[in-house]
């Protein structure tokens, strides 16, 4: 890669620039250019952020609290204690904790990278004499790029072509309103970017219009590469649940202290020597400080995240998980996402005719036919605005561009009228982009009319009751144009309204011709599509989704509002709503940017689908659905569409049709742009959520347990003070404690989660009556435990107590982990040992308390010996005590 001086490119003429970059505007570059401009100027990325070294990293996973007990409690037990067995296995758990640790630090990058390269923003280039899609970081100096509203600008570039083009560029120049472009030279080489109207630049947004550039700087040549560092992500933020789960970790901590520090004085007092106090100390503190709940906690999260990816929902928020199981209304754009997308033209209407139209999707394949007997008429002059007046490019049943221009393309194709030879016979000399405010888009083309003379034709496209407002005349397919009287407005207005009626979403043409030597393209276009002679309706048909029938019912009994919100004529809607399944009234726009906030408010759990929205609807009754209470989804594809998934709890970009401007304002990016996928995250947030609530119920109670457990053999002076040793305790929180963990936080959720009304996203994840009822799981397992203990040592001696111990708490674990799985039903059911991952868990957890007592190597460094079948059963029977207290629990509530 080399460093080229670079002239200013912003005071050149279009013409200059061309020939500066060496590229033909129509054309573009070929391919074997591409590759030697791509050695020479390297790819089209930023610099990335400096990366810690990996020694660095691992040293940082010793600053964690609990790697730091370990360190200390290890290097007690070579001295002063002289337990190098300890000691070797203390030491040999923080390098593996930091080991883990790095690992998943480097999972979590790779699933980074790997999201980043799914949301990989793509250019549409001309190269080689076609439009071709390519990843941006393939562009190179020279390559002529084409935008319209919605996307996000790929590179550094000198505008060739802008049509009432806009471009938001407060990220780079601070300007908070988006500046208009044209292709004019600046003089002054210095101008500031903000007044360089000719020039776009790299990750700022075109918020209206359409226009082509000419790159001009990629990478870290681009005006963003030399302020990359304004761009670098801010360390990220800690979630809400993890915020909570750090607070009640220090209140557990403080908990532990207090207890340890009692222990301690206790046994001090009644004369235990120093190192045996410290020894139950070291056992103590292992036991008791939950450092690494959050970790846990967000490692659990991360992996929901990955699982939602593989879904084909991704998450850019890791904090979004935590709320996705909590939603209870889905705002739903129509187009794509309860549909297929794949548009396809059905009906074409003309004055005196009705033509069906067959085929599928963006093939070529079809015909159109029309009432037999009927006079023949030349579809050419109605065909011809399908292909002039879009921009659609469709090519072996593939699409680039708007799928309702691909259905108008394909319909053409189908009445014989190629594209590409149509548009290179007949180039725009001036362009209107559609917009959402008149709703149409018109193109102008030299051509001669019917006499002969040279013309400029203006061919229009857009919401039929808009074309109507402008027009002046109808083209009667047997009598030629005639006049648009009132008897002919209502004709064409209940034509509109039965293509509706049966689905189909309705689109108009007209054409209006304008004085060849008079025209001026420059001018503003708008004020001239007016006086319009009316062509042709199409009926376009968007199928809904197989499964988006079946996915609506399942929100619906997961308690969840489904509501269409669409730009299509509210009948139109009407009908797709019934198919679909989504009930309630149907209203327009106006309709509810009519009503008052109280009326709004009282009506809105009756409107199931809202019709000709605009962007303030949408914003509106994202505000409106939240004062209610409630956690809001809204999808979107459209640039208008991101103020309202900004706003949303959940903004739903889509994929594949979203422009980049919603991906970036969204929180979640739908991969198929398929409305049942939303259905599935949700699923799977519930079910994420539901698992990390059982984790830390088990996690908390037995915590308690072990509190209480050394808190309760200081105060009774049971064997020392010391109910486990240092290695007794490790075992039981690495092999029962880790696996039972790894069960509930990682196996099959709770059953009829999506039977159950949303979760309130602001219940604390330990509600004060579940954190007494740990508090009592605590107890519980402490008297067992110490009962079983204490009732030994007099008649066995101590490794036997100790032993009992360890198997009784053990066995504990064991018990309430299966209890607390599910804290609504009976354990006492086959579908307790349903979850696979969570029976081999619990296998493999058994099998560790077996071995404990039964292994010669294991018996040798915990200190245990094997039990009678008696001591067993005794040790299973008092562990079983907080089965039957929960089921008591489980029966009362």
């Amino acid at each position: 890669m080399t460093t080229i001086a670079e002239p200013a490119w912003h005071t050149l003429s279009v013409e200059e620039v061309l020939r500066t970059e060496e590229v033909d505007r129509r054309d573009g570059l070929g391919s074997a250019e591409v590759a030697a401009r791509t050695e020479r100027h390297g790819r089209n990325v930023l610099a990335s952020a400096e990366v810690e070294p990996r020694w660095r990293a691992f040293l940082r996973q010793y600053a964690d609290p609990m790697q730091i007990v370990l360190v200390v409690a290890g290097a007690a037990s070579f001295y002063p204690l002289k337990q190098v067995g300890t000691g070797v296995l203390l030491v040999v758990l923080t390098l593996l904790n930091a080991v883990l640790g790095l690992r998943q630090e480097g999972k979590a990058a790779a699933a980074v990278a790997a999201l980043q390269k799914m949301m990989i923003v793509r250019a549409k280039v001309r190269r080689d004499g076609r439009l071709a899609e390519v990843p941006a970081e393939d562009l190179v100096p020279g390559d002529v790029v084409v935008i319209e509203a919605g996307d996000i600008v790929p590179a550094d570039g000198r505008l060739l072509k802008a049509a009432t083009l806009e471009v938001a560029e407060s990220a780079l120049t601070g300007e908070s309103l988006p500046v208009a472009k044209g292709t004019e030279a600046v003089a002054a080489a210095d101008t500031p970017l903000g007044d360089r109207t000719g020039m776009v630049y790299l990750n700022t947004n075109v918020t209206r219009g359409a226009g082509e550039f000419v790159v001009t700087a990629t990478g870290m040549a681009t005006e963003v590469g030399h302020i990359s560092g304004m761009l670098r992500q801010d360390k990220a933020a800690k979630t809400p649940l993890t915020r909570q789960l750090d607070r009640l970790t220090r209140q557990i901590l403080w908990i532990a202290v207090v207890a340890l520090v009692v222990s301690m004085a206790i046994n001090l007092a009644r004369g235990n020597t120093f190192t045996a106090v410290f020894n139950a100390a070291v056992a103590f503190s292992i036991s008791a400080i939950p450092t690494g709940l959050p970790a846990v906690v967000t490692t659990i999260l991360a992996w929901g995240t990955e699982g939602l990816a593989k879904a084909g929902a991704i998450m850019k928020q890791l904090r979004s998980t935590e709320t996705l199981g909590s939603t209870s209304a889905i705002n739903s754009d129509k187009t794509g996402t309860l549909t297929l997308n794949q548009m396809t033209a059905v009906r074409l209407t003309i004055v005196g005719r009705r033509y069906a139209v067959d085929g599928t999707g963006y093939s070529s394949h079809g015909h159109i036919t029309r009432v037999a007997g009927q006079t023949g008429v030349s579809l050419d002059q109605f065909l011809m605005p399908m292909v002039l007046v879009s921009d659609a490019v469709v090519h072996d049943g593939e699409l680039i561009g708007d799928p309702t221009e691909g259905a108008l393309v394909t319909l053409a194709a189908k009445g014989g009228v190629d594209a590409v030879a149509t548009r290179q016979a007949y180039p725009r000399v001036a362009e209107l982009p559609f917009d959402a405010a008149y709703k149409l888009m018109a193109t102008f083309h030299r051509m001669t009319d019917a006499t002969g003379n040279d013309v400029v034709r203006c061919f229009v496209k857009g919401a039929p009751d808009q074309l109507l407002a402008r027009a002046a005349l109808v083209y009667d397919a047997d009598t030629g144009p005639v006049h648009a009287d009132e008897e002919l407005r209502r004709r064409y207005l209940a034509e509109n309204q039965t293509l509706a009626e049966h689905g189909l979403r309705v689109l108009a043409t007209a054409r209006k011709d304008f004085d060849a030597a008079t025209f001026d393209p420059s001018a503003d276009l708008l004020p001239l599509v007016d006086g319009l002679e009316l062509l042709a309706l199409v009926g376009i048909v968007d199928p809904p989704r197989p499964s988006a029938k079946a996915s609506i019912a399942t929100a619906k009994a997961a308690g969840i509002q489904v509501r269409m919100i669409t730009g299509d004529h509210a009948v139109t809607a009407a009908a797709i709503a019934r198919e679909l399944g989504i009930g309630g009234e149907v209203i327009t726009g106006a309709e509810f940017g009519a009503m008052g906030d109280d009326e709004a408010a009282e009506r809105i759990d009756d409107i199931g689908v809202i019709a000709r929205v605009t962007p303030e609807h949408k914003v509106r009754l994202v505000d409106l659905l939240r004062r209610r209470g409630h956690i809001v989804a809204m999808t979107g594809d459209g640039v208008n569409d991101a103020p309202a998934l900004k706003r949303a709890d959940i903004g739903v970009a889509m994929g594949i049709t979203g422009t980049e401007v919603t991906k970036e304002a969204a929180v979640m990016i739908l991969t198929d742009d398929d409305f049942s996928t939303i259905v599935k995250a949700v699923a799977l947030g519930r079910g994420l959520y539901d698992n990390l609530v059982k984790y830390v119920r088990y996690q908390m109670g037995t915590l308690f347990g072990f509190i209480f457990s050394f808190l309760g053999a200081s105060i009774f002076n049971i064997l020392g003070g010391v109910p486990f040793l240092p290695l007794q305790t490790l075992w039981v929180n690495f092999t029962v404690g880790v696996i039972q963990s790894i069960g509930l936080g990682y196996g099959k959720p709770a059953a009829g989660l999506m039977a159950r009304r949303p979760r309130d996203p602001n219940q604390p994840i330990l509600p004060r009556g579940l954190f007494v009822w740990l508090v009592i799981v605590g107890l519980v397992m402490a008297i067992g435990t110490l009962g079983a203990i204490s009732g030994t040592q007099r008649a066995h001696g101590e490794m036997v107590a100790h032993t009992m111990g360890l198997v009784t708490f053990s066995l504990f674990n064991l018990f309430f982990s299966v209890t607390t799985k599910d804290e609504s039903r009976t354990v006492f059911t086959l579908d307790t040992f349903a979850d696979k991952p969570f029976a081999i868990a619990t296998g493999v957890s058994l099998a560790s308390v077996i071995l404990a007592t039964t292994l010669n190597p294991l018996e040798a460094l915990l200190r245990t010996t094997p039990l009678t079948v008696g001591q067993w059963l005794v040790c299973a029977a008092v562990a079983l005590s907080i089965v039957v207290v929960s089921e008591i629990r489980k029966a009362i509530r």
